[in-house]
């Protein structure tokens, strides 16, 4: 077809196509198997199913309010106020929406303004810069500091000054499954009084954590709590990342805007899902006995792991295990994942694609969110190198 004059300024000039889609259509190509992307690859539970499927026969299949049904609202609200002591309005501070990556997207969309800078702390999830940029924000990077992935808050403290309007945390962490500490959230308690920054708080595993830690939401933190927008899903609490449902929370002056723009995006989310997981969370051990079914999986693979030549990072949260692969190969993490991926059969992410300079420190992330049989057909494959 021929092409529309080009007189189009692209939004994102430097982006390209999302790592998680480049290594899963390289692991389809190559028939390898898939720890790269985040998802499961056993069912979900039955009765969510079953559940989802009874709504739509008793016709709930229309338009929910844009905030979100109401009884799942008001859940919601239960639910974090057993588990954090916090509360949150169901009519005014809680939206639910279509997955944590449309919520993170519609959060910097409404609070971000021309040239407000937002501090992002590397190796960070890939959404968050893009729709920084959308925003008309301007990025500035914080990294955290090897090997053990830590929040540095005196370098982060020089980065704040007064253009900065945003800090995006992010715990667990994705990618590197580390977790923030109670003492991390009092250090940046401190390092935000007294100024009008926003938190934006990414913690859509918050039921993903391990070893005996408790979640630090920063809703548990009052003063931090009353500037921070919180995100979290239902997709990866529940094991069904296809079928996009979130939730955002925040005070009600900050949600205002957000729904602002938020219902020019999608205005709504599947109906009968939301009856679905409003019947279901009924059941608290839904969530609540999530870490250690994970746990079990993260322990599984990496005693597989153990005859490798890989060396496992800690992991405190998430679905992922990062590993550097240092004594194996000098190749820079992009070309080894490829060619894991091609020669070996098993797909992961670089860590270097976390980073806006590609900062490479022969690391890859792999996703335990398996079947045994998947994570040990995996791990010979890599004990193999």
């Amino acid at each position: 077809m021929p092409q529309f004059p080009n007189i189009i300024k692209s939004k994102l000039p430097k982006a390209g196509t999302s790592i998680f889609a480049v290594m899963s259509a390289l692991a389809n190509k190559h028939n390898a198997i898939n720890l790269a992307q985040g998802f499961p690859d056993f069912a979900c539970d039955p009765e969510l199913v079953k559940l989802v499927n009874d709504a739509m026969k008793k016709g709930h299949n229309q338009y929910a309010p844009m905030p979100g049904h109401i009884p799942l609202r008001e859940a919601i609200a239960e639910k974090t106020s057993e588990l954090y002591s916090a509360y949150y309005n169901p009519d005014t501070e809680i939206t639910i929406m279509p997955g944590g990556t449309l919520a993170i997207n519609a959060t910097i969309m409404a609070l971000v303004h021309e040239g407000d800078e937002v501090i992002v702390i590397e190796p960070c999830y890939d959404s968050y810069v893009p729709s920084i940029i959308m925003a008309g924000g301007i990025p500035v990077y914080a990294s955290m500091k090897m090997p053990g992935y830590q929040i540095d808050w005196s370098e982060l403290k020089k980065l704040v000054n007064h253009h900065t309007r945003m800090i995006i945390l992010n715990t667990p962490n994705n990618p590197t499954g580390q977790v923030i500490s109670s003492n991390d959230m009092q250090k940046l308690q401190k390092l935000v009084e007294g100024t009008d920054i926003i938190i934006l708080s990414d913690e859509v595993y918050e039921h993903i954590i391990f070893d005996g830690y408790e979640h630090q939401s920063v809703s548990r933190f009052p003063k931090l709590a009353e500037r921070s927008v919180i995100i979290s899903s239902f997709g990866k609490t529940f094991h069904t990342t296809g079928w996009k449902i979130g939730y955002c929370l925040a005070p009600a002056n900050l949600m205002v805007e957000i729904r602002k723009a938020y219902q020019f995006m999608v205005f709504s989310v599947h109906t009968p899902t939301q009856y679905a997981i409003t019947e279901y969370i009924k059941n608290k051990d839904t969530y609540l006995q999530l870490g250690a079914f994970y746990q079990q999986k993260r322990d599984y693979f990496a005693n597989l792991m153990e005859g490798s030549q890989f060396k496992l990072l800690p992991c405190s949260g998430s679905y992922f295990q990062c590993a550097v692969y240092d004594k194996i190969s000098n190749e820079n993490d992009k070309e080894f994942a490829n060619r894991v991926t091609i020669e070996a059969g098993v797909a992961s992410i670089p860590i270097s694609a976390f980073y806006h300079k590609g900062v490479d420190n022969k690391v890859l992330r792999f996703c335990f969110a398996k079947k045994e049989e998947t994570l040990e057909k995996a791990a010979e494959k890599l004990s193999n190198l």
